[in-house]
């Protein structure tokens, strides 16, 4: 369609990828596309077809330093995680905002997640239609608690309901002192009131991509039409040939585990890596781990980047942190799946995935041990009942068209 579409993707590669899956169909239907996300991804965004607006905040280096450390150890707790979110960017906010708005110019469509509300703000100063794009629930409901506040599904639909304004409310109130110099400024935008940019779009009924699929999260009842449901993006990568080395481990034997914790940063990684590879030897498999590949042996192969949407379908299991893109990998490829989440949504992942019966109650990585581990191991590929819903959930998500909704949803916004 020609159209200039920027797509603010800032995070770690469980968020960048589904971006690019998105940004590379647009780009086959005629866009142009540029991904604003961090120098890191480069070459996820070259491979995919669009233009990279660095922003120059590395998440990983942000998860090594002591802060990040900090935000790793916080668990699901908002406050927490809100207000160590706001310490580690805060001091690179005026930066970072002036790289989005530079990244902006001269588009003719603005996606991005709610974090910030980027494409709302620069989508206003620049006249053109935007829309956010939700990588877990956000929008408030009766039917379950928003994923970083559990307890309030202990009262009720209307504490439910008031979880989600409230996460909305402290991120709002932890943003706003940046944010609103930011649109006086540079945006030459007036200040947003004390309630926050949400309560001023759903009002307006802005439109919402959620993409995840409604097989792993119902749709509530009760969410409005502007939130659309598109299923899952995967950014596919049929040309991948795998290593000799890696072909021939997994033709040796039965079927590995698959170990890895994404763009989580254990803080003693040697220690982590002793722990996983003790407990794949006590639940008596083999395993493919995340790591220097050098340290390969006859029973466990380190990997340092496979796609996992070649990897996962020729694994026994997955075992992962549980970000939203990594769940849905796991859960794409039918196979078991053991989450062992560190902090924000993905415990609500792992507890998902539970529900579903696709996967043995989660691990928590800071109480994670030998025998826990080990133990999720075997009930994950000992389970008949769990391999067959892992199987079935699969090839239920398989069949969905995600990133083709989504295309077609931008079509009608934009005409």
């Amino acid at each position: 369609m020609n159209r200039r579409i920027v797509i603010f993707a800032a995070g770690s590669r469980g968020d960048i990828q589904p971006c690019a899956a998105l940004g590379q169909a647009l780009v086959a239907r005629g866009d142009h596309v540029r991904l604003v996300a961090s120098g890191r991804y480069a070459r996820l965004a070259e491979s995919a077809g669009l233009e990279l607006a660095p922003l120059t905040a590395d998440p990983t280096e942000i998860l090594e330093s002591d802060e990040g450390q900090e935000l790793l150890a916080g668990g699901r707790n908002p406050v927490k995680f809100l207000g160590g979110f706001r310490r580690i960017i805060g001091p690179m906010a005026e930066r970072l905002l002036a790289e989005c708005l530079d990244a902006s110019k001269g588009a003719d469509l603005l996606l991005g997640p709610t974090l910030g509300s980027l494409p709302q703000h620069i989508g206003e100063h620049l006249g053109v239609p935007w829309a956010f794009v939700h990588f877990q629930p956000s929008q408030p409901t009766g039917a379950f608690p928003h994923p970083f506040v559990p307890q309030a599904g202990l009262l009720g639909s209307w504490a439910n309901r008031a979880s989600f304004l409230a996460v909305d409310q402290i991120a709002w109130q932890l943003s706003r002192p940046f944010i609103n110099p930011w649109r006086r400024h540079d945006l030459h935008l007036p200040a947003l009131s004390l309630r926050g940019p949400m309560h001023r779009v759903r009002r307006e009924r802005r439109p919402v991509l959620a993409c995840f699929s409604p097989a792993v999260v119902p749709r509530p009842a009760d969410w409005p039409a502007y939130v659309h449901m598109t299923g899952y993006w995967f950014l596919d990568e049929p040309a991948w040939q795998p290593p000799a080395e890696l072909a021939g481990f997994l033709e040796a034997g039965p079927a590995p585990v698959y170990v890895g914790f994404g763009s989580m940063i254990p803080k003693d990684p040697a220690m982590t890596a002793r722990l996983v590879r003790t407990a794949l030897k006590l639940a008596g498999v083999r395993g493919v781990v995340q790591g220097d590949p050098a340290t390969s042996d006859n029973e466990v192969f380190a990997v340092s980047d496979v796609p996992h949407s070649w990897l996962f379908p020729r694994m026994a299991a997955v075992v992962h942190h549980g970000g939203a893109g990594t769940t849905a990998a796991g859960l794409r490829a039918g196979v078991p799946t053991v989450v062992t989440p560190f902090f924000g949504d993905q415990p609500f992942w792992g507890e998902r995935v539970v529900d579903l019966g696709a996967g043995p109650t989660p691990v928590p990585f800071g109480s994670m041990t030998v025998p826990r581990l080990a133990a999720a191991i075997r009930t994950a590929v000992g389970s008949r009942d769990i391999a067959a819903r892992a199987a079935s959930l699969g090839r239920e998500i398989r069949s969905e068209r995600g990133v083709e909704k989504a295309c077609e949803l931008l079509d009608r916004l934009t005409a």
